[in-house]
């Protein structure tokens, strides 16, 4: 007779049983044993929006994985000008492994809960376990291929294109366990402001107003209260990316 495994009886730390992303993310190359090890090391954290998680050029102690909420990275011309250059979400990893500094200014777009680990107990992790090294490896890449798909975005989109791609971005990512389809509807809170929308899309806060006030127009979307934003079709808000 096979006995059923639960929070009771299963060798899986309850950390991680109550994680909902643990197998999309780095933890989903670790088994239970490993788990185990890991778990000794790492802490759940939360954080308000508008929190500052880490600074350009500080020295990295510890990597994360992004558990629920966004994430915005900047960074900072000597001016003081800020360029958001990225965000990220369930089940993102984090820092730059093997980095000795951030590069990013990492902030809390909305309301965040983190799985911290100590730098050195996950390299030593990596070291040890190359489906870990693989797997980190698998989301440094994909992320990679996402910012090249943004510098598209950036560089060749009309204004219309670009909120509508934004709008997209947050649609299909916003929800770590969701499975959007094209035909889907989809609501969420804007993490950003008009104004951290514009400096990411490179665009005015104007802009970005009018475009967004155009596709509520057109039935595209539709905006609650300033933030909610509810997108009845995926499919005809992805159309208008280009």
């Amino acid at each position: 007779m096979t006995t059923r495994l639960d929070i009771h009886n299963s060798k899986t730390p309850n950390l991680c049983q109550s994680c909902e992303i643990r197998h999309k993310g780095m933890c989903g190359a670790l088994s239970t044993e490993e788990l185990v090890t890991l778990a000794r090391h790492t802490r759940q954290v939360r954080h308000d929006a508008g929190a500052q998680l880490s600074s350009e050029d500080t020295p990295i102690t510890s990597y994360a994985n992004v558990m629920r909420g966004v994430l915005k990275l900047t960074k900072v011309l000597e001016d003081g000008r800020q360029q958001v250059v990225g965000l990220q979400f369930a089940p993102d990893f984090v820092g730059r492994i093997y980095g000795q500094t951030n590069d990013v200014s990492v902030e809390a777009a909305s309301d965040v809960e983190l799985c911290r680990v100590p730098r050195a107990a996950l390299e030593q992790m990596v070291a040890d376990n190359p489906k870990l090294e693989r797997r980190l490896m698998e989301q440094t890449l994909r992320e990679l291929d996402e910012a090249r798909g943004w510098m598209v975005t950036l560089g060749r989109k009309t204004a219309a294109e670009k909120v509508a791609s934004f709008l997209h971005l947050i649609a299909t990512h916003i929800d770590p366990l969701g499975e959007t389809v094209d035909e889907a509807a989809v609501e969420f809170d804007l993490p950003l402001s008009r104004a951290d929308i514009a400096d990411f899309l490179g665009l005015t806060i104007e802009t970005v107003s009018r475009q967004m006030t155009k596709l509520r127009t057109a039935g595209v979307i539709t905006i609650v209260a300033n933030r909610h934003i509810v997108v009845p079709d995926l499919a005809r808000l992805k159309a208008r990316c280009g």
